[in-house]
């Protein structure tokens, strides 16, 4: 009954509203951004697609996790930035509008990537009889989870500008608690060994978190890129969209053991994001 109502019923309630919410903050002229600064959003996405999951693969290697883990932290991996990450990103002085053009970009790329990297990951780490590919229907079902609700909020916010921005705070609000509510339970779900689980992903979550939120800053500061948008390519790829990789668990994959990353980097990634922000602001 915990699972069907996490899965059924909270999980696309929940990420509808996440992602509606996404879609408010957005028109098309963030699309069109790309043209403004195509180095910072190449760098950004090319970093998230391509640098991320190897690391990830490297870290759930290096410390030997449970197959069912590893896959978690790399579906983790390629999920896309959370809308979280734009609000950081303000806080820390980041280039906010760099954020929200990566999170739409990431959010519409990752229907793909999250597919091939999932698949391919189950296939490298678990038994060849446990490879499960992804069907068609459940990749659209993603897609629609994603694009969908995406798509309303910037029609509403087209059509009806001043009642989007009269929405966009209740929606944040409710989005953060139907976030802590996606963690509890999903945790609650795995409560017999989550202790241990933590244990076990704790620190490679960890590590993950402070990798994508290293390599997010230096990586463009070394490849000349401002510093307002170092730190917004650095939250972006910090702050992952952990309600959608839990779903993807869930309700695509059925293993709600692989939900245990997801949770915990949940917890992390807001803790170290905070950090980091103060850091990179140490010396202006």
């Amino acid at each position: 009954m915990q699972a069907s109502f996490l899965s059924v019923v909270l999980m696309p309630i929940a990420l509808a509203i996440i992602m509606t919410g996404l879609g408010l903050s957005l028109t098309i002229a963030d699309f069109k951004r790309v043209y403004e600064y195509p180095k910072a959003v190449i760098v950004g996405l090319g970093t998230q697609m391509i640098l991320l999951p190897l690391i990830c693969y490297f870290i759930a290697t290096g410390l030997h996790l449970p197959a069912e883990l590893a896959v978690g932290l790399m579906l983790l991996a390629a999920a896309p930035g959370g809308p979280s990450a734009n609000l950081y990103s303000h806080i820390a002085k980041g280039d906010v509008a760099l954020n929200v053009t990566l999170t739409a970009l990431n959010s519409i790329l990752s229907v793909i990537s999250i597919a091939f990297i999932v698949n391919l990951s189950m296939k490298l780490l678990m038994q060849q009889d446990a490879y499960v590919p992804l069907q068609f229907s459940k990749v659209l079902e993603v897609c629609l989870i994603v694009i969908l609700p995406v798509s309303v909020g910037m029609l509403i916010r087209k059509k009806a500008p001043e009642f989007a921005a009269r929405l966009e705070s209740p929606v944040k609000i409710l989005s953060a608690i139907f976030l802590a509510l996606i963690i509890v339970l999903a945790g609650w779900k795995e409560r017999d060994h989550l202790v241990a689980d933590i244990q076990t992903v704790g620190l490679a979550c960890l590590l993950f978190n402070v990798a994508c939120l290293s390599i997010g800053y230096f990586l463009p500061r070394l490849l000349n890129l401002e510093k307002k948008q170092a730190i917004a390519i650095g939250m972006e790829i910090g702050i992952h969209n952990g309600s959608l990789a839990i779903f993807i668990a869930l309700n695509v994959i059925g293993n709600g053991t692989m939900t245990i990353p997801a949770v915990v980097y949940s917890i992390v990634m807001f803790i170290t994001a905070a950090i980091f922000g103060w850091l990179v602001n140490l010396r202006n």
